[in-house]
């Protein structure tokens, strides 16, 4: 097994990017256990990343692009940021609501997830929301945070989501 440096998963023999993460194990000095590839293969490779930038700047705007909408929706992260849906009933509004889009029927909790910003990440936690939270298709672990990156797609129950970064 190969154990990434960057988020600790543990990855198959022989890949070149993390499984979990995207961090590229090529280079790393300690990358003796994966293969080397030469100049002429890393070109090669180059235009298969599917990942976008982790990276968020002092001062840039998340992008949410909802499945089936024209308009983004745009904001600034706080340092923590809630996402869900509002309900009369509750005490707490989130801070991003997504009970315009037929969120309760799709399965988006009240309080159903959070996007925390770090010095220069994003990052999303469930908050152990009815139905899940999936970062690209993986089902997050409650309380547990996931890096964010430029394109990623987010499903709070049947909702879709993809998140960018301006």
């Amino acid at each position: 097994m190969k154990t990434c440096p960057y988020c600790g998963f543990e990855n198959r023999e022989g890949v070149l990017f993390c499984e979990e993460c995207g961090q590229p194990f090529v280079g790393q000095a300690d990358a003796s256990d994966t293969s080397r590839l030469d100049p002429e293969n890393h070109e090669t490779f180059r235009g298969r990343m599917t990942w976008g930038t982790a990276r968020f700047d002092e001062g840039a705007t998340v992008l949410i692009r909802i499945r089936d909408l024209a308009e983004p929706l745009a904001f600034e992260p706080a340092m923590e940021t809630i996402i869900g849906r509002f309900d009369p009933g509750a005490l707490e509004a989130p801070d991003i609501d997504f009970a315009p889009y037929d969120a309760a029927e799709l399965g988006v909790s009240r309080r159903h997830g959070m996007i925390r910003r770090g010095e220069d990440t994003l990052t999303l936690v469930d908050l152990d929301s009815t139905n899940g939270t999936f970062l690209n298709g993986q089902r997050l672990i409650p309380h547990q945070p996931r890096v964010l990156r430029d394109g990623d797609e987010i499903r709070m129950g049947r909702f879709v989501f993809n998140i960018f970064f301006r």
